[in-house]
Formats: C-alpha cells, sequence, structure tokens
C-alpha cells in the first residue's frame, strides 16, 4: 500500500474533497392510463392492475420476471 511522504495540509486536503459532488440521478418520464412516473433508464419496471397489485416486471416491452 502506498504511503504518504509529507503531511498533507487541511487546504489540500478541503480543496480536493470539494470536488466529490453527489449529482441527481437522470430519470426518464413515462406516461401510462394518463399516470406519469419517473423511473431509471435501463431498468426493469413493474406492471400492477389498475387495483396496484403487482404482477410482473417487464424490460422493452417484453414480460422478464415474476413478481
Amino acid at each position: 500500500m502506498a504511503v504518504p511522504k509529507r503531511k498533507m495540509s487541511r487546504a489540500s486536503t478541503r480543496a480536493r474533497r470539494a470536488q466529490w459532488k453527489a449529482e441527481a440521478p437522470t430519470l426518464v418520464k413515462t406516461v401510462e392510463n394518463g399516470k406519469t412516473t419517473y423511473s431509471l433508464p435501463h431498468r426493469a419496471k413493474v406492471v400492477e392492475d389498475s387495483a396496484g397489485t403487482a404482477l410482473f416486471m417487464e424490460y422493452k416491452g417484453r414480460k422478464v420476471a415474476d413478481v
């Protein structure tokens, strides 16, 4: 494991840490039956019946898993 040769100053440490930023995830807007939902791209979505019961998961219009 690499070991630092010199102590890193407080300013350098904080300047380096300041570059790490959280970013908001990109969401995809989907409208189904007049209901707008936002989800992560390239993820399987849960198909529900009118009562809200989960039926199965689908991806690109194909059934991929049972719930």
